[in-house]
């Protein structure tokens, strides 16, 4: 019986790795006629009456081209607005979307950061309660250790871009506005622990240039 998304925080929700993203993992935020989803969950019975039971989807947010799954059906069953990166938006034809450039401001709660690198469209999605949290597909994701960083993989597209928008979001943020991260991968690195916490301190203490010098992997 297919497992049911479980609460990471307070009305932020992660659903099961999904196989046709290559074990990605998706999220619902819950707010008042507002719910976001972030990336696609595996489209079966369970997390459709999931998404409905929670008041359905208004916008669907997609931070990098390998988080793209049955967005067709996801966009009929829900007739929520898909929102992705201009540089990505041609993977949907034939779907209404909302594509946009460098940042996307949705309503007061969420804002669409393009970060570069891991694919030509890569984005975050911010959200400020709980301290600040950022969703970050796999842009940044947890390490063997736990920790989070960018992590070079044979599918990077552009690996110092990477590493330059990493450096843009320690500058857009501070501790005081980004508490926890939610990765779109790599979530058993997490050891039980529903998102990573500290986010910024973590960020803060990445060594950028020892980063950059990451080699793909074989």
């Amino acid at each position: 019986m297919p497992k049911q998304p479980r609460a990471v925080l307070d009305g932020i929700f992660a659903f099961p790795p999904n196989r046709e993203t290559l074990g990605g993992t998706a999220y619902l935020i819950v707010e008042n006629n507002a719910n976001l989803l972030v990336d696609c969950p595996a489209w079966d019975e369970t997390n459709q009456q999931f998404l409905q039971d929670m008041g359905g989807v208004r916008w669907l947010f997609i931070t990098h081209r390998g988080a793209i799954a049955k967005v067709k059906d996801i966009q009929l069953a829900t007739q929520c607005e898909i929102v992705i990166q201009e540089q990505i938006a041609y993977l949907l034809p034939g779907l209404t979307v909302t594509a946009f450039g460098g940042d996307r401001t949705l309503n007061s709660l969420y804002q669409g950061i393009w970060t570069p690198g891991h694919c030509p469209g890569s984005a975050c999605l911010y959200y400020p309660p709980h301290g600040g949290v950022l969703f970050s597909g796999r842009h940044l994701l947890p390490n063997p250790q736990g920790d989070r960083a960018p992590l070079r993989t044979k599918k990077t597209f552009h690996w110092p871009r990477q590493i330059r928008s990493t450096a843009a979001l320690l500058e857009r943020f501070s501790p005081d506005t980004l508490a926890y991260i939610c990765p779109g991968a790599n979530t058993g690195f997490l050891r039980g622990k529903r998102a990573i916490e500290n986010a910024y301190q973590g960020l803060s203490q990445l060594d950028l240039d020892a980063c950059l010098q990451q080699q793909p992997p074989l």
